[in-house]
């Protein structure tokens, strides 16, 4: 296993910082990595990776009396300098469980009420986003969106458009449209399974 020598903190921001870490690779080569981070510090990063703490929470839920509609956005991205469909989704604030997160942040997104369902902590623990780049870990929540889509309470500096998408224009998303890569793998499934939400009450039953 590969030996971490020291971390040392490159920024001083509120959201996300870079940090560098020195290491020995187990090839016994030196290794300087950049590491983009929620953390605040050296500490609070450690102790992320030991308690697998979710940074963030990803919604993914169904809309309408026949829950034949995924909620999406589509938001502008400066780190690809265009739009792209996603999952609602957003940070976890400090001593907030990530439950709370997710109706709160779907109402400032969408202005929609999320009814979250109750499911085995595997398919909603922690899972690491994007690992060569970040240390990001998020919780998914799953529910039922309800109610009428508005913008008013969506910060000043986001652009999103919120979608509420049946399986034809779902189609036409994977077909044509940037997406992010855990909201295009749902929505295969969303395609496929005629109850979309199947695979979590498996689960239950185990």
């Amino acid at each position: 296993m590969a030996e971490i020598h020291s971390i040392t903190k490159l920024t001083d921001k509120k959201f996300l910082n870079l940090f560098h870490v020195k290491a020995t690779s187990v090839h016994d080569t030196p290794v300087n990595y950049y590491v983009a981070s929620r953390a605040h510090d050296v500490e609070d990063m450690q102790r992320r990776h030991r308690e697998n703490t979710p940074d963030g929470v990803i919604i993914y839920s169904l809309y309408g009396e026949k829950h034949d509609k995924v909620v999406l956005i589509r938001q502008y991205r400066y780190t690809i300098a265009d739009y792209i469909y996603e999952f609602p989704a957003g940070l976890v604030e400090e001593g907030e469980d990530y439950h709370t997160a997710a109706i709160r942040e779907m109402k400032e997104e969408t202005g929609l009420l999320l009814k979250p369902l109750t499911v085995r902590d595997g398919f909603q623990k922690p899972y690491h986003t994007t690992v060569g780049l970040t240390d990001e870990c998020c919780a998914t929540v799953y529910g039922y969106a309800e109610g009428d889509i508005s913008t008013a309470l969506q910060e000043n500096s986001e652009e999103i458009e919120v979608v509420l998408a049946d399986r034809e224009e779902v189609r036409r998303i994977l077909r044509e449209e940037k997406a992010a890569i855990m909201c295009a793998y749902m929505l295969m499934h969303f395609l496929q399974d005629q109850e979309p939400f199947a695979f979590l009450k498996t689960l239950e039953e185990e």
